[in-house]
């Protein structure tokens, strides 16, 4: 793949795919591509094969010449009519042509060209000082921007080696670093974290390598993984910045003995660097805004989407859709894409936030913080967690966990315990559509609950009529969740006030994390009183309270 591109390019444009996509996808890049050649190695892809067919599409074999160098191989095929000329690409010409993600609309071609490219190659290549002994161990897949440009290309820029594996695998990684002593790596932060998972035992070849960095881009390292990695290598991570429409780097944290911040992307490596506001105005350091970039990496837009290129491009600025800021030292720090803040009731979240405080808890491995609908709220705070090996904790722990670090607000209202959190074709997470993917479904207060439990104590009933009024709900049922039922923090606030005038009990806010319904709280308020009066025979009868039936406990609860 890497030479079929090399040579493809300095040619033709070269559109590589993903290999593992389904008949109907192959068949929409082909066709928006105008694709005149389709270049297939046998048994890979066979459902291209097909389409191409179908579309009358020539296509060529390519067949690798095993007892070879790498990257030698044979094409055969049918004879391709073609009016282009044999004389090598120019600058301008157009090189890659790869598709934006398409996550919430159609996918938009990125074209660039060679002078894209090599600006993009160079600008990697000297934010980690690549030299000819350097040797990058590839684990990023060909048909993505961060393997063609943040490991292929930058290391051809500089003379160096490139060791091409056939994919990410975990349990291969440490057998690859054995086998061909790599000075560095590029990778997601998903993939350091599956790297790190087994490192305890290949601890006798991370002592023998000679790896002099690491580097992590295409998605937000939290720094607790920055950290380990750094600790377990004995090497500085370096956290970058990239997307397709830059040919990939746009700012790079800096080798030591630079400053590297943990958090932050670092400074601009390559396009200038900006922050803007909803009407076009750059904003000044410690500002929160648009990440804006320009510059010779800088596609010229998008191709045949006019629409596309009048919103993203603004006075000569290309609009990243990331909300960050940079800081009075010039590092950019990212709050997450703007189409993944969580506006909940208009208060606006930044997922990546909650992800790095709930990374802090000893049990969790992997986050994702994602926008959950909600009727009356219209979005809501859910995160899907994944557990280290051995560990156990409830969704509550994580709840209360987050509540004593985070706003109200900021709290998840789900968290939901996955084997492992759905990712794209290149290992990021998706936040987006993530709710759908899972199967949540609003929140609706309104709607027919399926176990309404009324009142049966003097105290239930008089939570549920404060409830009932401060929420605007009619029929408040004691196991119905305050949140589910759209309660916020100002709710929260109003019904704390109503239960200190009418009950003279004070509440304080982590009572709704930890018994968000109308029975639990009746009971901790009982607990409470019992306390407050030191009441032998009411202390005795809570005891009780742990052995019986909820129909026993109830009516000792009416006795006090």
């Amino acid at each position: 793949m890497a030479v079929a591109f090399l040579a493809i390019a300095s040619t033709a444009t070269c559109a590589p795919l993903n290999p593992g996509y389904r008949g109907p996808e192959f068949e929409f890049y082909l066709k928006d591509l105008h694709a005149k050649v389709l270049i297939l190695q046998q048994g890979v892809a066979e459902p291209a094969r097909s389409v191409a067919k179908k579309l009358n599409i020539p296509i060529i074999e390519l067949t690798p010449v095993t007892e070879a160098e790498a990257g030698i191989f044979t094409l055969t095929g049918a004879e391709v009519k073609s009016t282009a000329t044999t004389e090598f690409a120019q600058p301008e010409d157009i090189a890659l042509v790869l598709h934006t993600s398409g996550t919430t609309s159609r996918p938009k071609m990125v074209p660039l060209t060679h002078a894209n490219l090599c600006t993009s190659a160079r600008n990697i290549r000297i934010a980690l000082d690549l030299t000819e002994s350097d040797r990058c161990l590839n684990v990023m897949p060909l048909f993505h921007i961060h393997g063609l440009m943040g490991a292929l290309l930058s290391s051809l820029s500089a003379g160096a080696s490139v060791i091409c594996t056939a994919g990410f695998e975990a349990p291969k990684f440490f057998d690859w670093c054995s086998e061909s002593y790599p000075t560095w790596y590029s990778a997601v932060p998903t993939m350091h974290q599956a790297i790190l998972a087994r490192a305890e035992a290949n601890r006798h070849i991370i002592a023998q390598s000679p790896i002099r960095l690491i580097r992590s881009s295409s998605a937000p390292l939290p720094p607790q993984i920055m950290r380990e990695l750094e600790q377990v290598f004995n090497a500085p991570v370096i956290e970058s910045y990239g997307m397709t429409e830059a040919s990939h780097q746009m700012a790079s944290n800096p080798l030591p003995p630079g400053i590297r911040k943990p958090g932050s992307v670092g400074m601009a490596a390559g396009p200038e660097i900006g922050i803007m506001d909803e009407i076009d105005n750059l904003l000044p350091s410690g500002e929160i805004g648009e990440v804006v970039i320009r510059g010779a990496s800088v596609t010229a837009g998008y191709q045949n989407n006019p629409q596309a290129n009048e919103s993203a491009f603004t006075n000569g600025w290309f609009r990243t859709g990331d909300l960050g800021y940079l800081d009075t030292d010039g590092y950019l720090f990212l709050q997450g894409r703007i189409k993944e803040i969580i506006n909940r009731g208009g208060e606006k979240i930044s997922p990546r936030e909650v992800d790095e405080v709930l990374l802090d808890y000893s049990a969790v491995e992997q986050v994702v913080t994602f926008a959950a609908p909600h009727v009356l709220l219209g979005e809501d705070v859910a995160a899907a967690v994944v557990l280290r090996d051995g560990a156990s904790v409830t969704e509550q722990e994580i709840k209360e966990f987050a509540a004593a670090r985070l706003a109200d607000f900021k709290v998840p209202r789900v968290v939901l315990f996955l084997d492992e959190i759905p990712k794209g074709p290149t290992g990021k997470r998706q936040r987006i559509g993530l709710a759908e993917k899972l199967e949540l479904t609003a929140s609706d207060p309104n709607a027919p609950k399926a176990e309404y439990v009324a009142s049966r104590t003097s105290i239930e009933a008089e939570l549920v009529k404060i409830w009932s009024s401060v929420l605007g709900v009619e029929k408040v049922g004691i196991y119905d969740n305050f949140f589910q039922l759209g309660g916020d923090s100002i709710l929260a606030a109003q019904i704390i006030n109503r239960i200190r005038e009418s009950m003279q009990f004070e509440l304080s806010f982590i009572i709704f994390f930890e018994q968000p319904t109308v029975a639990s709280m009746a009971v901790k308020i009982v607990q409470n009183q019992a306390e407050t009066l030191e009441s032998e025979e009411m202390l005795g009868l809570l005891a009780e309270l742990e052995s019986l039936t909820e129909e026993e406990a109830q009516r000792l609860i009416n006795q006090m």
